[in-house]
C-alpha cells in the first residue's frame, strides 16, 4: 500500500450543503477527499460536478451503520494509505417537543446526529493514531448552546457532539489527535433551499427572508462554514482542541435577536 503525500479528509454527508462545501474547500487546498452520503443520486451528482478538481471518492451509505463507517475509512486507506481529517457532518434535522416525542423520534435523531458521528470517529481514530494523529471537526449547531422551541432531540444531539469532541480531545490528545465542534447559526444549505422551493420560494427569496439575522444581517453560506472547518483541520489551528467554535454571524451575542434557529 502506497501512503499518499497529500493529507486525506473524510467528510460524512458530503454530497450537499456544508458537507459539499467542505469537500470543495479541501480539494482546493490540495487534499484527497473521500465523502459519504446516504443519498446515492446527490453523491453521484457531486462526484460528477467535482471530477478533475483533485483526488476524490464517494462511498454511499448510512452513518447509522457501523459497517458503513468502517468501510468508508477502509476505502480511504486502501486508496491513499491514511486518514488525516474527519468532518462529522452527516445530520438529520428533526422538529418536536420533548413532551410530544416518542422514544423512536428521539432515537432517530440521536442515532444520526450523535451516534453517527461517534461511529465515524471510532472507525477513523485507530488509523489517525497509527499515522501520528490528525484533526476531527464535528458539525454541531448554535442549538447546542442556545435554547430553541420544538427541537428537543436535535438540540440534545448537537450538544452531545460538543461533549464527544471534548472526550476525544482529552483521550487522544497525546496521540496527536485534535477534536473540535463547530456550531453554525442559520445557514442557507441545499436542504433549506429545497424546502423553500417546495413552498414556492426560490433561493434568492430564501436569502432575502434571512435579512436582519444576527449582527451580520443575513444567514451564512456553506462555504463560510467550510472555511472555518478547513482552518480547524489545518496546522494553523494546531493549538486548538476540545473547543466549541460558534459561527453564527453574531446571533448568539445580540441582545435582540431576529427570528431563526437551526443551521
Amino acid at each position: 500500500m502506497t501512503v499518499s503525500t497529500r493529507r486525506v479528509a473524510l467528510v460524512t454527508g458530503g454530497a450537499t450543503g456544508i458537507g459539499r462545501a467542505c469537500v470543495e474547500r479541501f480539494l482546493d487546498d490540495g487534499l484527497a477527499v473521500l465523502y459519504t452520503d446516504i443519498n446515492y443520486s446527490d453523491g453521484d451528482r457531486t462526484l460528477g460536478d467535482l471530477k478533475g478538481r483533485g483526488p476524490l471518492s464517494f462511498v454511499a451509505g448510512n452513518v447509522r451503520e457501523r459497517a458503513h463507517n468502517e468501510a468508508a475509512v477502509k476505502a480511504a486507506v486502501d486508496q491513499w494509505g491514511r486518514v488525516d481529517i474527519v468532518v462529522a457532518n452527516a445530520g438529520l434535522q428533526a422538529h418536536g417537543k420533548l413532551i410530544d416525542s416518542s422514544d423512536d423520534d428521539l432515537k432517530a435523531v440521536l442515532d444520526v446526529n450523535l451516534l453517527g458521528a461517534a461511529r465515524t470517529c471510532r472507525a477513523a481514530l485507530p488509523v489517525m493514531i497509527e499515522h501520528g494523529g490528525g484533526a476531527i471537526v464535528a458539525i454541531s449547531s448554535i442549538n447546542a448552546v442556545l435554547g430553541f422551541p420544538d427541537m428537543a432531540g436535535y438540540d440534545a444531539a448537537k450538544a452531545g457532539l460538543i461533549a464527544l469532541m471534548r472526550h476525544i480531545a482529552v483521550e487522544h490528545g497525546r496521540s496527536g489527535v485534535r477534536a473540535n465542534a463547530l456550531c453554525p447559526g442559520a445557514t442557507v444549505t441545499d436542504f433549506h433551499i429545497r424546502n423553500a422551493e417546495a413552498r414556492g420560494m426560490d433561493a434568492t427569496g430564501l436569502r432575502a427572508s434571512t435579512r436582519g439575522y444576527g449582527l451580520i444581517g443575513r444567514a451564512g453560506e456553506p462555504r463560510e462554514i467550510a472555511n472555518i472547518v478547513a482552518f480547524l483541520a489545518s496546522d494553523q489551528a494546531s493549538f486548538i482542541t476540545g473547543q466549541a467554535i460558534v459561527a453564527d454571524g453574531g446571533y448568539s451575542v445580540a441582545a435582540k435577536r431576529s427570528s431563526g434557529g437551526a443551521d
